[in-house]
């Protein structure tokens, strides 16, 4: 993973900084978009035999062999840690993938998986809309402030809602890898009593530890709050906005 500093250095929105105009900051991010589910495909045959189901149990999502859902988009929660995370010792997905292709350095597919390698999990506050496309956001357990770019979430999120996600830095922006959770203190509170090892951490600690993540998912599984959200593409994307 990236140093804290490094991250800071590369990505921490700076309001001095000209912004480009939306047409050309929506473009970059469509392509960037297409590039990383393109990747996300692409890492699946390198999951671990079981991966998906065992962190469907863990999540509450499985019972046995079986998904009992309320909601199909609960899966992507699977998903993301099955990706993202391994537990100590062991190789990430995303990883095993990565080490499987030969991508020319600087192209935007080399430049995107080595942000998705580096994905960090968060709770945002979303500040308030950036110039451009997207919206200002902080990072609450870094104290950064960020740039993120997502049409979804710039349509839908009002100013003031802190949520739980996974983020990624191929730009001056952030892209979500595809989860995107509301949450509140009682909401985080809860998940971590719910796993005693993350209260013997410091926050900034806590949010780094891949359990973290899984906390969360599940609480919001079990509070329902995963009912009241979907996962859908913005109508018309493609036009010009």
């Amino acid at each position: 993973m990236i140093a804290a500093a490094a991250l800071r250095q590369e990505i921490v929105f700076d309001p001095q900084t000209p912004s480009p105009s939306r047409s050309d900051a929506l473009a970059r991010y469509r392509r960037l978009r297409e590039i990383g589910k393109r990747h996300h495909d692409n890492a699946l045959p390198f999951l671990a035999e079981g991966a998906i189901l065992q962190h469907g149990r863990r999540l509450g999502l499985a019972r046995g062999k079986t998904f009992v859902l309320d909601n199909m988009d609960e899966m992507a929660l699977a998903f993301d840690l099955a990706i993202y995370t391994a537990p100590a010792g062991r190789s990430r997905a995303i990883d095993r993938y990565a080490n499987s292709v030969r991508l020319t350095p600087g192209s935007d597919e080399a430049v995107m998986l080595e942000a998705m390698r580096n994905a960090r999990f968060a709770v945002l506050l979303a500040q308030r809309r950036h110039p451009s496309a997207g919206l200002i956001v902080a990072d609450l357990f870094r104290d950064i402030e960020l740039w993120l770019v997502d049409e979804g979430l710039e349509m839908s999120l009002p100013d003031g809602t802190a949520f739980a996600t996974r983020y990624y830095a191929p730009e001056p922006f952030i892209m979500t890898a595809g989860v995107a959770l509301p949450v509140d203190r009682d909401a985080l509170e809860r998940a971590i009593e719910s796993a005693p090892h993350l209260m013997r951490k410091s926050p900034a600690e806590a949010i780094q530890d891949r359990r973290f993540a899984e906390a969360v998912y599940r609480g919001a599984i079990e509070d329902g709050t995963t009912e009241r959200v979907s996962y859908r593409d913005p109508l018309d994307a493609g036009d010009e906005v």
